[in-house]
């Protein structure tokens, strides 16, 4: 059994040696092993396995400069810790490095021999078999570089434990440590490279992009992180493609035609640069141009896309770069590469003729390289020079500093020193083993692994706990998923001026350390577009909502393409593609253009506008009239039509329509709290006191004229005192009202903001409209009695009560405050108080005019009237009047008793009241002549009845002396009238009040 399983490992042995033999690895002796994958080719042969007979290896094609750089960066460093008298002293390191041809097959045919080693070793046969070649088994592998093959290469490495430390593989997938358990890497993974992505694309207002990933674990997850990134932005993406540099030509022509037919400018692409290079030259082929290129790292310095011929396609490209870092030594190091001096490096000779285009003497037939380039000719690949069907041979001594190539492209350092640091954390792991203090190791019981003996899981523990300062004195310690997190550098390509190449200018860096909005920072000023341009492209799928505006949203399309709509009224945006518009605060407006807001026109009905000035006015014309019409009174009080008016209830009701002109001032002006409580009181008290003043004096006369015979008991009742007593209890139920008012709900200033949206109304809020209700309805109230009183006098003389004056000022109060209900309900702002102000003056005018204008004429312009004569003639007349009607009623009442008796007639009562039925006077006097005897004589009025006219005459003399008391003697003895009716007498007993 034991001789069996030797014959097999020998047997597996020898044919991993045959599928790489010593021209196709890098190897070296040591005491400690590590492996190396590095894509050394960016693909492999296309070929038709028909298994007609034993299958072969697929062949590896197209050169990789740079990724035999990075596999100098594995060498230089292994050497550099080998030459450290402190890292791993008396120790020695050696390697075994493969190509993995940038495929997963090669990749995993490279792990097999790297696992079938260290199972050689597990089993211990150095006592069974002479193995004097024995290699140490691998304790740990540098690589890979891209995801996709990374993710294999770690699914198996993990099965044994070996650890893995990738420089290049970014995918996000690859933290997963339960399904990854030995995979470590010293570059950030994706996730925060697809969120810088989305960063720098919000940073331009751009959010209308396409995408494009390689269809593999590395494109595949970090697109699908830019997407979720790019949602939370309000980015759009218009399409979302998958290539691979194995899709078939259609495939990519189907891609070339979305890209073609697509409105996005903006291009994120993640991909590596073999990927992307099938697609590339298609576009360039159909020379597409004007798109943004956003690229990850894995090509944004690619040396299959970076290339001048297809810069007027990619030369907006912005990408993302690994920091660079300094390996000092490196430079001469990469110079002195050649086939005969590196015998370790068996990747070398190719490397040799592939940089000058030539072969080696002794390998032009046989060595892979130029098989390789035979084979790819016959099939049209290209390999080095295409149109040149052979390669001249190397003389060996050609210089390797005067050939641009990748290789010697060491200004920026990125992979290659992740490379670099990748070595170095697998050796300050084995550092920490083999200066591991029993008691103090990570292992059971603080043990500490053998370093003679040390196996691949103690590495990968310690690789786990690893933290060491690297030459640049930064910390390198992995996370709990393996990683380490790093910044990335922004770069834009340029085309040089000197030798027209691509070169990668750092225009920006993001720092993943920062908080939130401060990771990003790019220069502008350094980014040139499409080569040359500084204006920022535009890559949106509708223009810019200017201010002003907010963005609607489209039926049926993405929210990125979106209307321009105007803002509402009160709603306003001062930012461009604003979302939403934002509200206005109360007390302001949003100006015309929506895009800042105002304060609101404040209205009321103020003192300096033209309808306040002209209330303002006409209620200083009714103040200064009536002061007029007192100033008359109070000068001619002591004149018959003063007295007749009742002087004192007249002042009082010139004072009160004072107020009533002074009450409307209030309603004038900013409504403030105080006025807001004055004017309505002010105005239902003034009102109140004036119409008291009017019941009072209409109800006296009226009752004095209707009582039998006046007596000194109403003389009593109807005295000042009293009267003013009245008009003090009716004004007291006002002012009760309006204290129950303020006490209950008192008026304010109210800012009404409701009725119109860019004016706030200054007004008052009357607090109850209920108790305003009852305050003008208890004025109407007395106005109604007052207009029954006063239609009721009309047939009084005219210098008591001016009942046919009084009546038409109450039908004028009656319809100003009827008038002014729905008035009042209708209208809304400052017009409320301009209605109210109206109504005020409207009825203080129509008590004004009708009571006193009639006497203040007579007073001043025809003092002829305003005399005793003529108010004890009218009110005679009156009397008279009441005693003819009286007399004829009985005159009737007697004639017709005689003609039922049979035609006797009866006496009547002789009297100097003559009838005249059907003849005049014969001789009648001129007008002006009769007014004169009239005036000397006494007074004669005509009644006319309805069959004939009455006369009634009154003479009277009065002296200037003693006129008091002989007034009722001279009366007495002019009226000679037989007929003592009770009416006659009771208007006689009123002559005394005059």
């Amino acid at each position: 059994m034991t001789l069996y399983s030797c014959c097999l490992i020998l047997l597996l042995f020898m044919w991993n040696t045959a599928a790489y033999g010593p021209n196709q690895r890098a190897q070296k002796k040591g005491d400690i092993i590590l492996g190396g994958l590095f894509p050394i080719h960016f693909g492999v042969a296309a070929k038709d396995q028909d298994l007609k007979s034993r299958p072969e290896s697929v062949e590896c094609i197209r050169y990789n400069f740079r990724g035999f750089r990075w596999l100098q960066a594995m060498i230089f460093a292994i050497e550099e810790i080998n030459s450290s008298p402190n890292l791993l002293p008396n120790m020695t390191l050696g390697y075994r490095i493969f190509d993995t041809c940038n495929t997963v097959s090669k990749a995993l045919e490279a792990t097999l021999s790297f696992v079938a080693q260290n199972k050689i070793d597990s089993l211990n046969l150095d006592e069974f078999c002479n193995c004097s070649e024995h290699i140490p088994s691998t304790i740990a592998v540098v690589g890979a570089t891209g995801s996709g093959v990374s993710t294999a290469v770690a699914n198996l490495l993990g099965l044994f434990y070996i650890p893995q430390v990738s420089y290049a593989s970014s995918s996000r997938l690859l933290s997963n440590k339960n399904q990854f358990k030995s995979f470590l890497r010293t570059i950030p993974n994706d996730e925060h490279q697809a969120t810088a992505m989305a960063d720098i694309i919000e940073y331009f207002r751009w959010n209308w992009v396409g995408t494009i990933a390689a269809d593999d674990d590395y494109g595949r997850p970090g697109i699908e992180k830019f997407r979720e990134e790019a949602e939370e932005r309000d980015i759009c993406i218009d399409f979302s493609e998958l290539i691979s540099q194995y899709s078939d030509e259609e495939e990519i022509q189907q891609v070339v035609e979305v890209i073609q037919n697509s409105t996005a400018r903006v291009i994120v692409v993640f991909s590596s640069g073999p990927d992307l290079e099938p697609l590339i030259k298609e576009i360039v082929r159909r020379n597409i141009t004007g798109k943004i290129w956003l690229a990850s790292e894995a090509w944004a310095s690619s040396s299959l896309i970076a290339m001048p011929e297809f810069f007027r396609v990619i030369g907006s490209t912005i990408g993302f770069a690994l920091k660079a870092g300094q390996i000092p030594g490196f430079r001469e190091f990469l110079q002195k590469v050649h086939p005969k001096k590196s015998t370790n490096n068996g990747f070398a000779k190719e490397f040799w003729e592939e940089t000058f285009n030539c072969y080696l003497p002794d390998g032009s037939k046989n060595s892979p390289a130029s098989a390789s380039f035979h084979k790819a000719h016959e099939e049209g690949l290209g390999i080095g020079n295409s149109t040149t069907a052979f390669r001249p041979p190397c003389t060996g001594d050609e210089n390797i500093t005067s050939v641009e190539t990748p290789y010697m492209d060491y200004t920026h350092l990125r992979i290659s020193y992740n490379v670099y640091l990748a070595v170095y954390s697998i050796a300050h792991a084995l550092q920490d083993i083999y200066t591991c203090t029993p008691g103090k190791g990570l292992f059971t019981n603080g043990s500490c692994a053998d370093i003679k003996k040390v196996e691949a899981w103690q590495v990968l523990k310690h690789l786990r706990h690893l933290n060491f300062t690297n030459n640049m004195g930064e910390q390198v310690d992995f996370d709990e998923f393996g990683d380490l997190v790093g910044n990335y550098s922004i770069i834009n390509w340029h085309l040089s001026p000197e030798d027209g190449s691509v070169v990668f200018e750092e225009v920006g860096h993001y720092n993943v350390y920062a908080k939130k909005g401060e990771r990003l920072f790019i220069n502008e000023n350094k980014i040139l577009w499409s080569g040359f341009s500084k204006e920022v492209p535009f890559s949106n799928c509708s223009r810019d909502c200017l201010p002003g505006t907010r963005k609607g949203i489209i039926e049926g399309e993405p929210t990125c393409c979106f209307e321009c709509v105007d803002c509402p009224d009160g709603e306003y945006s001062d930012e461009t593609d604003a979302s939403a518009c934002d509200k206005c605060p109360e007390d302001y407006w949003s100006n015309e253009n929506h895009t800042s807001c105002i304060p609101k026109q404040i209205e009321f009905l103020s003192w300096t506008e033209p309808f306040g000035i002209a209330l303002t006015l006409f209620a200083v014309l009714g103040i200064f009239l009536t002061s007029f019409v007192l100033g008359v009174f109070t000068k001619f009080r002591n004149t018959p039509i003063v007295k007749a008016t009742n002087r004192e209830l007249s002042y009082l009701l010139l004072f009160s329509l004072l107020c009533c002109f002074s009450s409307s001032l209030f309603f004038i002006g900013e409504p403030q709290n105080w006025t807001c409580r004055l004017r309505q009181p002010a105005f239902g008290i003034s009102f109140v006191l004036c119409i008291s003043c009017i019941l009072v004096k209409t109800n006296r006369v009226l009752l004095v004229f209707e009582a039998k015979i006046p007596t000194s008991l109403h003389r009593k009742w109807w005295g000042l005192n009293l009267q003013f007593l009245l008009v003090f209890l009716c004004t007291f139920v006002q002012i009760v009202i309006c204290v129950i008012w303020l006490y209950t709900a008192p008026p304010s200033s109210y800012r009404n903001h409701e009725l119109e949206d860019e004016i706030i109304f200054i007004t008052c809020h009357e607090g109850s409209l209920m108790a305003l209700g009852f305050l003008i309805g208890y004025t109407c109230l007395l106005a109604a009695i007052c207009f029954f009183f006063a239609f009721k006098s009309r047939k009084l003389p005219e210098n008591f009560n001016e009942a046919k004056f009084i009546t038409f000022s109450m039908l004028i109060f009656f319809i100003v405050w009827i008038s002014f209900i729905p008035a009042y309900a209708s209208t809304y702002g400052k017009f409320v108080s301009a209605v109210e102000v109206i109504a005020i003056l409207a009825a203080s005018f129509g008590l004004l005019a009708c009571i006193f204008f009639n006497k203040v004429y007579i007073i001043l312009f025809k003092p002829s009237r305003n005399t005793i004569e003529e108010v004890r003639c009218s009110t005679a007349a009156h009397a008279f009047k009441v005693a003819a009607r009286a007399t004829l009623r009985r005159s009737n009442v007697s004639r017709k008793r005689s003609n039922s008796l049979g035609g006797s007639t009866g006496s009547t009562p002789s009297s100097s009241i003559s009838s005249k039925s059907n003849h005049e006077d014969p001789f009648p006097l001129p007008a002006s002549a009769e007014r004169q005897r009239q005036q000397q004589r006494g007074c004669k009025q005509k009644v006319s009845f309805g069959s004939g006219t009455v006369t009634l005459s009154l003479s009277f003399e009065e002296p200037q002396k003693n006129a008091m008391a002989n007034r009722n003697t001279k009366r007495r003895n002019s009226l000679e009238a037989q007929n003592s009716d009770d009416s006659l007498m009771r208007h006689r007993a009123l002559l005394p009040l005059q």
